[in-house]
């Protein structure tokens, strides 16, 4: 039985963690090959299990040090349909893989939360295309039928809700949510932007928002901004504009590169974490909706125990 499903802890906290950049540090750190991206046949792999489960554990270790919540993404960003497919993953291997990577943080759980860190478990999903570019666009209703294998995967699970993350247009947002709502799942949704603060589609962070509440009567838990560096959308976070409570996450890159310069580097940036704590800072000061503070590509657990330092 989910431990959080009912009640978000999250939604009632100062500050909650998550974890950093999976992939990068899969990739940068840890030496794996991950086609296509995908962390998910690490699974499936000895030692690929043994890193990852070090690498939750990492995280964990950073809440318990400074007493707050963390919330744990399951490495199934691309254990979806279209992407599992590219990778030799039948339907069946999908729902066993999604099950097995929430079990791996039920174990984390178990290991590590205290009444002062509360550990969320969320099943993670990631656009059926490009995180970055905006291709084959689906409709709202096609979106829905998409995503609905693997969010009514994780809602047989103990995972307390699922989070779609790296999204750039809203049709997909919309239909993500209205297949979590089909199975009573609480769902965040999490955007990326462009270095001008907008969408790939176009639109601006708060009509984004704006237009998913609108189209679900407000079911999303809360929203995000994920993959892309503060300096990019600092300017685009109004504290008084009607959608800005609505926007309670974010997970930013380490490197304030585009997202086009990042796709054609092979080296890690990892920036500055105590700049990016900083930025995370003033963010928070100016934007004080803020409560879920974590990492995405290029940041690890400096990143991640530096913007805890900042928040604190």
């Amino acid at each position: 039985m989910a431990l959080y499903r009912s009640r978000l802890p999250q939604l009632d906290a100062d500050l909650f963690l998550t974890d950093g950049g999976i992939e990068t540090t899969l990739i940068h750190i840890d030496g794996f090959d991950l086609p296509e991206f995908a962390a998910f046949p690490l699974l499936d792999d000895a030692r690929g299990r043994t890193a990852l489960d070090a690498y939750f554990g990492s995280y964990c270790e950073i809440a318990a040090r400074d007493g707050c919540g963390i919330v744990l993404e399951t490495p199934t960003w691309r254990a979806s349909q279209r992407w599992g497919s590219a990778l030799s993953y039948s339907s069946d291997d999908l729902v066993r893989i999604n099950h097995a990577a929430v079990e791996m943080l039920i174990s984390q759980r178990d290991r590590h939360a205290t009444a002062a860190t509360p550990i969320v478990v969320s099943g993670c999903i990631g656009p059926a295309g490009d995180g970055y570019l905006v291709g084959d666009v689906l409709t709202a209703d096609e979106a829905r039928a998409y995503h609905s294998a693997q969010i009514a995967t994780f809602a047989a699970t103990e995972a307390d809700l699922v989070s779609a993350l790296t999204l750039n247009y809203v049709d997909e947002a919309i239909g993500i949510v209205r297949a979590a709502a089909d199975v009573a799942m609480p769902v965040v949704v999490s955007f990326t932007v462009e270095t001008d603060g907008h969408l790939a589609a176009g639109m601006s962070i708060g009509e984004a928002i704006q237009a998913v509440d609108d189209a679900s009567d407000g079911y999303p838990a809360y929203f995000m901004i994920n993959c892309a560096h503060p300096s990019h959308f600092a300017a685009q976070l109004d504290a008084e504009a009607s959608w800005a409570p609505r926007l309670q996450g974010i997970r930013a890159n380490a490197s304030a590169r585009s997202h086009a310069e990042l796709d054609e580097s092979d080296a890690l940036d990892r920036g500055d974490p105590i700049e990016l704590a900083q930025g995370y800072r003033e963010l928070r000061s100016a934007f004080g909706h803020l409560r879920v503070a974590g990492g995405c590509c290029g940041t690890d657990t400096e990143h991640v125990a530096a913007i805890s330092d900042a928040l604190r």
